[in-house]
C-alpha cells in the first residue's frame, strides 16, 4: 500500500479535497476527503481521474530552445539568460507595450500570479491577459459600477434560499458552489423551496429543477428586462430595502413601466403567465438569481448582468441571507479598473480597457498582428493554452507566428507551446506548493494549501520560480543583504523584522516583494509559492482579519503567523474566516454606499432591448441559420487542463448535439459525420441527436481537439469561434455563434429553420 496524502482537485474552480494513494510516486487511488469541511467528501468524476493530470504521456521535463522546425534540450540558465535578453531588447526597443504577460488563470497555479504580474510590471507593462476577462468582463464591469468595485461580486446563498433561479447555468456538471449537484437535488427535492431553470436546452440542471423554461437562443436579456417590467408593473418591489439600499430607480424606472412585457416573454418563445408567476414568487419568497456563461458569453452580456443585479435589487436580494450575498476571500480576485481614469491602460489596436486589471484574450491576436508602433511582439504563457482554450485558434496560429518572442511555461508541451520559441517545464500542481483562491463559501471562508505528493521528473520548476529567475536576470530585483538571507535561516520572527527594517530603506522593495520573498524565505521553505503564501499572510486585508477572528485567530501582529501556520498544518484545508451576515451590504463601495441603478453607459442598448428589435435581430441568417452553443460545460471535459483521452475512453464525449427535427430537416442522422462550418472555419464531428437540444441550437463542448501522444482526440470548437464575435469589453459570444451543419460527405445541406 502508498502513502495516504491530503490535497485538492484543480480541475475546476471548486477544488474539492481529495485523498490520494501515492505508491511508486504514481497516483494510484484517489477519494474524495471527508475532513475537508468544505466538500466533505464530494468529488466529480474529474477529481476522481487526477491521475490522468499528473501522468501525461506529454510531459515537459527540461528547458527547450525551437531551432529550425525542431527543439532541442538546453540549460535552465541557457534559458534564462537568453529570454531575459531577448525580452529586454524588445522592451528597450519598442516600449513597454509591446510586452504582454499571459497566465494566473490555471486552477492549479494560483500563486504564480503573484510572480507573473511583478515580471510584468517590473517591464513596465499593464498588458497581462487573462481568462478572468475571457468570460466575465461584463460581470466584473457591472460590479464595478453598480457595487463599487469591479472585484466585489455577490454569490448564491444557496444554504438559506427557497427559491433558486437560474439562467445559463448548468451546475450538475460545471459546479461554482461548494457540493454543487447535492445542493441542486436538496432544492429541487424540498416541497417548501424551488428551483426554476432557464435554458434552451433540457440541460442536466434543468432536468432536475421543478421548473424549465426553454428559453429562445439569445433572448434572456430581453426576458430579464420583462420580469423587472412585470414586478415593477404589479407593484411587487420591495420598496423599503429600495429606499434603503439602492439609489436611482427612478431615473430607470421608466425604462420598465411602459415596457411591453406581454411581447418581449412571447418573443422569448415563453408562457406569459407562466413568467408572471416566477416573478411573483422571486420578489416575495427568500430567493436568489444564479446566472452562468450561457448569457455572459452571450449577446447583451454587460446588459444581462446589470439586469440581474436590478432584478435582485428591486427583489431586496443583494446582500441578506437565501439572497445574493458578497462572499468571504482572502485576497480580491482582481484590482479594480475604471476605464474613465486616464491612467487605465487600453489596449492600443482594439482600445479595450483593463477589467479588474485584465485584458480580454479576444483582443491579442490584433494587438500582434497590428501595424502599431507599440503592438505586442513579445509574450510569456505561463500556465494556459491559448490555441484551444480561446477564441478563434485560426488567429491565434497566424499572430504567434509573428511574435518576436514567444514563451510557454507549461506542464505538458500543449499546442501554444508547439509555436513558442522557448519552452520551460513547469512543476504539476501535485508537485509543487500551491494555493486555492476560487472556492467562495458564505458564510465560512475556505483556504487550503496543497504541498507537493510527487516528486518531478526532470527540472521543472513552479511557476513562480520561473518569473523570479527572469525578474532576477533582468535586474527587476533590488539587491538584498546578507541579513536578510541569514535571518530567513533564524526563524520567521527574525525574518519579518528584517523584511521590515530592509523594506523601510529600500524604495524599490514593496513593488518586487514575491521575489524577495522567493529568494529568502523560499530558499529556506523550497518553495516560493509557500513563501509568497507567508507573505500574504502578514499583509493580508483588514476586512479578511477582521473576518479571520471571528474564526477564533488571535488578533493583532502575529494573526499573519498564527494563519500561515495552520493553513500549512492542515493540508486538507480548514475555515480562516467568518463573515457577519449582518454586516454584509457594508461590502458596498459606492460614494453613497448604495447599490447603483443608473448605468448611462447601457442606457441606449436598454431601450432597443425590446421585442420588435429582438425579433429583427434574431431573424435566421440564410447562410448560417443555426446558432451554436460554442462550449458545453460537462463533467467529461476539463478544457485543456486534461489532455489524455482515456479517462474518457468508451464514452460518447465529443459530438455535435441536434435537435431531432432539426435532424430530419437536415436528412442526418444520430452517429453519422457532419460537418459544422461558421464564419471562423468549418470541421467535422459526429453527430448525436437528442430531444434535449433546443430547435435551431446546436452545441459542442470544449476541452476537446488536443493533440495527445501524436493523436488529435476531439474537436477543438475554437476553430469555429472568431476573435471578433464579441461585445464592446471584449467577451465573446461563445454561447451565440451562427452556423450551418450539413452531412460531411455533401457540400451543399438543406436548411433547418
Amino acid at each position: 500500500m502508498g502513502i495516504i496524502h491530503k490535497t485538492g482537485c484543480i480541475l475546476c474552480a471548486q477544488n474539492c479535497g481529495l485523498e490520494v494513494e501515492v505508491e511508486d510516486n504514481r497516483i494510484v487511488k484517489v477519494k474524495g476527503d471527508r475532513s475537508n469541511v468544505r466538500s466533505e467528501g464530494y468529488v466529480c468524476r474529474k477529481g476522481m481521474n487526477i491521475a490522468y493530470h499528473q501522468h501525461n504521456a506529454d510531459r515537459l521535463k527540461h528547458p527547450l530552445k525551437r531551432v529550425g522546425n525542431a527543439f532541442e534540450r538546453i540549460s535552465w540558465d541557457q534559458a534564462i539568460d537568453e529570454i531575459g535578453a531577448k525580452l529586454r531588447e524588445i522592451v528597450d526597443r519598442h516600449g513597454p507595450r509591446s510586452f504582454a504577460y499571459m497566465g494566473g488563470g490555471g486552477q492549479g497555479c494560483h500563486f504564480e500570479a503573484a510572480f507573473g504580474v511583478r515580471l510584468m510590471r517590473g517591464l513596465g507593462s499593464r498588458y497581462h491577459y487573462s481568462a478572468l476577462t475571457q468570460e466575465f468582463s461584463g460581470l466584473f464591469w457591472v460590479n464595478g459600477r453598480m457595487h463599487g468595485r469591479q472585484n466585489i461580486h455577490a454569490e448564491i446563498d444557496a444554504e438559506e434560499t427557497d427559491f433558486l433561479l437560474v439562467f445559463g447555468w448548468n451546475g450538475m456538471q460545471s459546479h461554482q458552489i461548494p457540493q454543487t449537484p447535492k445542493q441542486l437535488l436538496r432544492i429541487a427535492k424540498d416541497p417548501d423551496k424551488l428551483l426554476v431553470v432557464i435554458d434552451p436546452r433540457l440541460s442536466e440542471t434543468a432536468k432536475v429543477a421543478n421548473i424549465h423554461l426553454p428559453i429562445r437562443p439569445g433572448t434572456d436579456a430581453l426576458l430579464m428586462r420583462a420580469m423587472i417590467a412585470i414586478i415593477l408593473q404589479e407593484g411587487w418591489e420591495n420598496r423599503d430595502y429600495i429606499e434603503k439600499h439602492t439609489s436611482g430607480l427612478d431615473d430607470i424606472r421608466g425604462l420598465f413601466m411602459n415596457f411591453d412585457a406581454r411581447a418581449a416573454v412571447r418573443t422569448c418563445n415563453l408562457n406569459y403567465d407562466q413568467v408572471r408567476e416566477i416573478c411573483r414568487l422571486f420578489a416575495t419568497r427568500k430567493s436568489c438569481l444564479r446566472y452562468d456563461l450561457g448569457i455572459m458569453m452571450n449577446r447583451h452580456s454587460a446588459v444581462s448582468s446589470y439586469l440581474a443585479v436590478t432584478l435582485e435589487a428591486i427583489c431586496g436580494r443583494i446582500g441578506v441571507r437565501g439572497g445574493n450575498v458578497f462572499h468571504g476571500q482572502m485576497m480580491p480576485l482582481g484590482a479594480h479598473s475604471d476605464e474613465r481614469d486616464p491612467k487605465t491602460w487600453r489596449t492600443v489596436a482594439t482600445n479595450f480597457p483593463a477589467i479588474v486589471g485584465c485584458f480580454p484574450p479576444n483582443a491579442m491576436p490584433e494587438e500582434i498582428l497590428s501595424n502599431h508602433p507599440e503592438r505586442l511582439r513579445g509574450v510569456i504563457v505561463s500556465g494556459a493554452n491559448p490555441l484551444r482554450s480561446y477564441a478563434d485558434t485560426t488567429a491565434y496560429v497566424k499572430a504567434f507566428k509573428r511574435l518576436d518572442l514567444l514563451v510557454t511555461a507549461e506542464l505538458a508541451m500543449t499546442e501554444t507551446a508547439l509555436l513558442s520559441h522557448y519552452v520551460l517545464p513547469s512543476r504539476s500542481a501535485y508537485e509543487s506548493w500551491d494555493g486555492t483562491f476560487f472556492p467562495f463559501s458564505f458564510p465560512g471562508i475556505f483556504f487550503q494549501m496543497r504541498r507537493p505528493i510527487i516528486e518531478p521528473d526532470g527540472e521543472p520548476l513552479e511557476l513562480g520560480e520561473i518569473h523570479l529567475r527572469l525578474a532576477d536576470r533582468l535586474g527587476l530585483i533590488p539587491p538584498i543583504p546578507d541579513s536578510l538571507y541569514n535571518a530567513a535561516e533564524e526563524g520567521h520572527s527574525a525574518f519579518g523584522l528584517a523584511l521590515m527594517d530592509y523594506a523601510a530603506k529600500e524604495p524599490a522593495a514593496l513593488g518586487a516583494m514575491p521575489f524577495i520573498l522567493g529568494k529568502t524565505l523560499g530558499k529556506v521553505m523550497g518553495s516560493v509559492h509557500k513563501a509568497a503564501l507567508w507573505g500574504m499572510m502578514q499583509a493580508a486585508p483588514k476586512p479578511f482579519r477582521k473576518n479571520a477572528a471571528r474564526e477564533g485567530f488571535t488578533p493583532g501582529l502575529g494573526m499573519g503567523e498564527e494563519l500561515f501556520q495552520k493553513i500549512v498544518d492542515h493540508p486538507e484545508g480548514l475555515w480562516v474566516g467568518q463573515v457577519d451576515p449582518e454586516e454584509n451590504l457594508a461590502n458596498i463601495r459606492t460614494e453613497d454606499g448604495k447599490i447603483n441603478l443608473v448605468l448611462p453607459e447601457l442606457r441606449t442598448e436598454l431601450e432597443d432591448l425590446d421585442a420588435a428589435h429582438e425579433e429583427q435581430a434574431l431573424k435566421p441568417d440564410l447562410t448560417f441559420p443555426l446558432v451554436l452553443m460554442a462550449g458545453r460545460h460537462f463533467s467529461m471535459n476539463a478544457n485543456t487542463l486534461m489532455r489524455n483521452p482515456a479517462w474518457n475512453e468508451g464514452k460518447r464525449d465529443c459530438t455535435l448535439m441536434m435537435h431531432a427535427a432539426d435532424a430530419e430537416a437536415l436528412h442526418v442522422t444520430d452517429g453519422q459525420r457532419v460537418r459544422v462550418t461558421t464564419e471562423a472555419g468549418s470541421v467535422e464531428i459526429e453527430l448525436e441527436v437528442t430531444d434535449t437540444a433546443h430547435r435551431g441550437h446546436v452545441v459542442i463542448p470544449h476541452g476537446f481537439g488536443m493533440v495527445y501522444d501524436g493523436k488529435v482526440h476531439g474537436v477543438n470548437v475554437n476553430l469555429l469561434t472568431k476573435n471578433t464575435n464579441r461585445d464592446w469589453l471584449g467577451t465573446p459570444m461563445h454561447r451565440y455563434v451562427p452556423c450551418r451543419v450539413e452531412a460531411a460527405d455533401i457540400g451543399i445541406s438543406t436548411v433547418a429553420m
